[in-house]
């Protein structure tokens, strides 16, 4: 499991682009993880899914709410990561209005997820592979702090609290 001190795994993740532009064409782009976060300070959440209640009902809603103050704190980016596509990230990013505020990104195959060990494994419930809910500050590619929740759990990877560590 990827540890503070860790540098992210090489690897991508999907981002549905609204609007053509800066490189981007409409629909799913792939972002290199080492030259998206080269240089930048990034928040990352990760959750099981979206569409799902908590992370509908609390989680990327803090996330949006506490923009500005983590952008004002330092943090360059803000990164949602689930294991669904790009298409599903995209409307579920519309229905919570990210649009500027947070990077709704796909991790489709669980390739990221895998990488960073924080697998979670709900094949039995019918959900299949997904990602456990944690956040992490990540500075230049390397992570500066993880916050893993318990299972079934809500309460240490919401904005919040990334906002007090990133505030230091």
């Amino acid at each position: 499991m990827i540890q503070v001190g860790d540098k992210l795994p090489a690897g991508s993740l999907q981002e549905f682009i609204e609007v053509e532009g800066e490189g981007c064409s409409l629909g799913p782009n792939s972002f290199d993880i080492e030259k998206a976060t080269a240089g930048k300070t990034i928040a990352i959440f990760a959750l099981p899914g979206a569409f799902t209640p908590t992370c509908s009902a609390q989680h990327v809603p803090g996330y949006v709410q506490k923009a500005d103050e983590l952008k004002a704190a330092g943090v360059d980016e803000i990164w949602c990561v689930s294991v669904n596509d790009a298409f599903v990230m995209g409307a579920w990013g519309r229905e919570q209005k990210t649009g500027g505020k947070v990077r709704m990104m796909a991790d489709g195959s669980a390739a990221f997820t895998q990488a960073v060990g924080l697998v979670l494994d709900l094949t039995a419930k019918g959900f299949g592979v997904r990602s456990q809910r944690y956040s992490m500050l990540v500075k230049d590619g390397v992570v500066k702090t993880l916050n893993i929740e318990a299972a079934g759990k809500f309460e240490v990877s919401d904005a919040a609290t990334m906002l007090a560590q990133a505030r230091g």
